[in-house]
């Protein structure tokens, strides 16, 4: 069944999109039918559109908020976390947000504005101007507005743990790089992999190194992929575009591109570039992108320089405006 973005995949598994007011205009959001309820992983952003289609998806699948047993999320991206808490409002019994255990620090500090001060000056030390900062920090306060209203009720999750989505259960496997406590679930018997942000088709995941995140995010993407590629994966529903069946194959594709990004970093810096924001403009289209998409680009090209540096193929001075060069 496909009816307006609702596609059943299995007999117990529906996923549906959920619209975005961004370029990336769609979030692949899961529901899992089980004995005591549904588990929605993920849920969207709180917009208008969004909560549109949720209720389409309720009307078609003749399903109310208390028929929602907990939400999972696989990691606290806005796309993915924005909706939690206006789902448990719907519900006359709020239901569990589960989001992972080393997500929520990341959560903490990322949507509370006292931070704002510390990602205005990373991105002055990144080489932007404070008019560009101005305009970045203006729309990452209208993506923070769209979470509103916070889960009231959360719980934890573990790697490594037993995870019931529906009626299956299935292991929590850490996957860092896109967040760095992103958990995704793999059911083995059936070789079904939900793999949130980090595997996807068509587009690559946005590895970035932002102020709150653990050192080389590259790095550890890279070496998750690798242990990943080793997983037999028939199926993988990912939180963006489309399905995936070829498992190891696009694993390959996205280490290969991230490979040829390095030396495309590496050439940049050998150009001229000193600044992120500087290596940024070599590697991205930035007049063609928006503010929002900006710090992305940003965030990525500095993942690539950490992960050189951790190569020490880099060198970084750190006196105000980061400056990097070839070791």
């Amino acid at each position: 069944m496909t009816y307006a973005g609702i596609t059943q995949i299995t007999d117990d598994i529906v996923q549906v999109r959920i619209p975005l007011p961004y370029r990336l205009n769609i979030v692949n959001c899961y529901l899992l039918r089980g004995a005591a309820g549904w588990t929605l992983l993920d849920t969207g952003l709180n917009t208008a559109a969004a909560r549109a289609q949720w209720a389409a998806a309720m009307k078609t699948l003749n399903f109310k908020p208390d028929d929602i047993e907990k939400i999972v999320l696989t990691h606290m991206h806005p796309d993915h976390f924005g909706l939690a808490g206006w789902w448990q409002q719907q519900a006359e019994t709020p239901m569990p947000v589960y989001l992972p255990e080393r997500e929520m620090p990341q959560a903490n500090v990322f949507y509370r504005r006292a931070n704002t001060p510390l990602y205005h000056q990373w991105m002055l030390d990144c080489g932007m101007d404070e008019a560009t900062v101005g305009n970045v920090e203006r729309a990452l306060g209208s993506t923070r507005d769209l979470t509103q209203p916070h889960p009231a009720r959360q719980e934890t999750l573990r790697e490594g743990s037993t995870v019931r989505l529906g009626r299956r259960d299935c292991r929590a496997i850490h996957a860092p790089g896109h967040s760095d406590g992103q958990l995704i679930f793999y059911h083995e018997a059936e070789r079904l992999m939900l793999c949130g942000d980090h595997v996807l088709m068509k587009i690559t995941p946005n590895i970035g190194s932002w102020p709150h995140t653990q050192p080389d995010p590259l790095g550890r993407f890279l070496a998750s992929l690798a242990e990943l590629s080793a997983l037999d994966v028939r199926l993988a529903l990912p939180g963006h575009r489309d399905l995936i069946s070829d498992w190891r194959g696009r694993i390959g594709e996205l280490i290969a591109h991230h490979h040829l990004r390095l030396e495309h970093t590496l050439a940049a810096i050998e150009g001229g570039a000193g600044a992120v924001f500087q290596v940024a403009a070599c590697i991205f289209p930035l007049d063609r992108l928006t503010a929002h998409e900006w710090r992305f680009a940003m965030a990525e090209t500095l993942a690539h320089l950490n992960c050189l540096l951790a190569r020490r193929q880099v060198t970084c001075a750190r006196n105000g405006v980061m400056r990097w060069g070839l070791a």
